[in-house]
């Protein structure tokens, strides 16, 4: 439950700075896309104050439980000295003055209640007490589950709201539609002559590279004055553009949930695992780890729907375990931006940075 309300506060802290980058932004791409990242960083905000609901109600359940048990553990000796006190009122009174030995058995009862009443006060007392906790867990249990219901109903209008900054996004894309088509036909090929994941990113990974040094080309460069006596870039220059290439992106987890499995760890078939899983609820945000460009996104042999991100510098990053998409190859996407949502009955997100092709361990970069 601490673990749901950080998440909460921490998504809703990232959608509040998305939304004021949004309104702060002239391009209405960019404004578009810090838009879409705020919708979906609410959604996440609502789905951990939904966990941490439903974990409130069931330590409520489990308080109530061990609550009832001690109610009917102290209303055992209670029911049965009040049945052996009705048993006592139904005698008549008056038998005692017939019966031998009567009188002396009434001092002796009598003495016996006196000595028993204040037991029976403090029994009764923590009876009460008991019976009070208990009306105090169920007023909570209520409580709890209307905050659940308040906030189903306020994820389904954050839902709403991504889903129509998404149509708004796809009616204002129409015109680049011919480029689109091209990215996504040439992305089914490459899925189509791949033959695994590794291979899939291989191939991303050299156009990638391709790509990285067209644009890295130099622009015609003006003759010096006097040839021979152009300054070289300084050397602090020069590290610093190299560190640059070398540091991985700004990263975090793209989906709320439990760790199920780490890197390196081996799953029941013997596979190394190359990135991390996390248990998601049903349907629940999936988000972009890092800023970059959907290089693939659909469905891919057994992995069902999967995302692959390209980052600067030769980083990637794929995402698995995906229902339905929200992405299509070329969209450019800023950090937390929607890619999709988790499917299944069960689902697991799986997620893999890369470098050049390498997986790379992802808790160091997590904050």
């Amino acid at each position: 439950m601490v673990t749901a309300r950080q998440q909460a506060a921490i998504a809703s802290a990232r959608a509040a700075r998305l939304e004021r980058q949004a309104r702060a932004t002239a391009r209405a791409a960019d404004r578009a896309r810090a838009e879409q990242a705020a919708a979906a960083a609410a959604i996440q905000a609502s789905e951990a104050r939904i966990a941490e609901a439903q974990a409130r109600i069931g330590i409520v359940d489990r308080l109530r439980a061990r609550q009832r048990a001690r109610l009917a553990e102290r209303q055992g000796p209670i029911v049965r000295l009040t049945a052996a006190l009705q048993t006592m009122a139904r005698r008549p009174a008056a038998l005692a003055l017939v019966q031998p030995g009567s009188v002396d058995d009434m001092v002796h009862v009598r003495a016996l209640l006196g000595s028993a009443l204040p037991e029976i006060r403090a029994r009764t007392a923590g009876l009460r007490a008991e019976v009070a906790r208990g009306d105090a867990l169920r007023r909570q249990a209520e409580r709890a589950v209307a905050e659940l219901r308040r906030q189903q109903a306020r994820l389904e209008i954050d839902r709403q709201a991504l889903a129509r900054l998404e149509a708004d996004r796809r009616r204002r894309s129409q015109g680049l539609v011919d480029d689109a088509m091209a990215e996504q036909d040439r992305m089914i090929a490459m899925g189509e002559r791949a033959k695994d994941i590794a291979d899939l990113i291989g191939s991303l990974d050299d156009q990638a590279a391709i790509r990285a040094r067209l644009a890295s080309l130099p622009g015609p460069i003006l003759r010096p004055a006097r040839p021979g006596r152009a300054p070289a870039p300084p050397r602090t220059e020069l590290q610093r553009l190299a560190d640059a290439s070398n540091a991985p992106p700004p990263y975090r987890l793209p989906v709320l949930g439990r760790l199920v499995s780490g890197m390196g760890e081996l799953s029941e078939s013997g596979v190394r695992a190359r990135g991390l899983t996390l248990a998601a609820a049903r349907g629940a945000q999936v988000v972009a780890p890092a800023a970059g460009r959907i290089a693939f996104a659909g469905a891919f042999r057994s992995f069902g729907r999967i995302v692959i991100i390209e980052h600067e510098n030769g980083w990637a990053t794929l995402v698995t375990g995906l229902d339905r998409l929200s992405v299509k190859a070329g969209d450019e996407l800023i950090q937390g931006s929607p890619i999709g949502v988790a499917g299944g009955r069960t689902p697991r997100i799986t997620v893999e940075l890369r470098r050049d092709g390498r997986p790379v361990d992802i808790l160091p970069l997590l904050k």
